[in-house]
């Protein structure tokens, strides 16, 4: 492997597992939608929280999926690439579409706290992956050159990120599991 100045995680199937059952939040989503009397614009969790801001529902919608997510990083399993993430001796950081909160409770509950220097979450710029945002924020808090780190990922979601963001990319197993 080449050498990098900065490592950056992916965190859900990447480092943990999060125990979240994704169709329970879409459907909990679209309960927001539907106590606010507002037709939603599919029955896809992404597209739910991509419209909710238009919809004047963005703070309820972004509750709802962190309150699944939060929940749901306390008893997430961890993965192979946690180890890895512990043996490395350059900065590493963790860029993921979860909700910054539940990153951190994942890398608390698995021991990784003290190795990540840089947490950032769906909340924590304005836009999300594969706006390539996100993760140029965690490369800048790292203190390291887009071309300088490397992104490791599970989705094709993650490797466009890199792509737009100019930062190397590895995918964890053998190749994405969606995007």
């Amino acid at each position: 492997m080449t050498a990098y100045d900065a490592v950056v995680y992916d965190l859900d199937g990447t480092l943990a597992d999060l125990d979240v059952d994704w169709d329970a939040v879409a459907a909990d989503v679209l309960e927001v939608y539907e106590t606010a009397d507002i037709e939603p614009p599919s029955r896809e969790l992404w597209d739910l929280l991509d419209a909710a801001s238009d919809a004047g529902l963005e703070s309820e919608v972004e509750s709802t999926i962190a309150a699944h997510e939060r929940a749901g990083a306390e008893t997430a399993p961890r993965l192979a690439h946690a180890d890895e993430l512990l043996e490395r001796t350059v900065p590493v950081g963790v860029c993921s579409l979860n909700c910054e909160a539940a990153c951190r409770i994942a890398l608390e509950e698995h021991g990784l706290a003290e190795a990540v220097d840089a947490v950032v979450g769906r909340d924590t710029v304005a836009t999300r992956k594969p706006d390539p945002k996100p993760l140029l924020e965690a490369v800048g808090e790292l203190g390291v050159e887009p071309g300088r780190a490397l992104f490791v990922g599970d989705s094709d979601r993650d490797r466009l990120t890199a792509e737009r963001a100019g930062v190397a990319f590895e995918f964890v197993g053998d190749g994405p599991s969606g995007f």
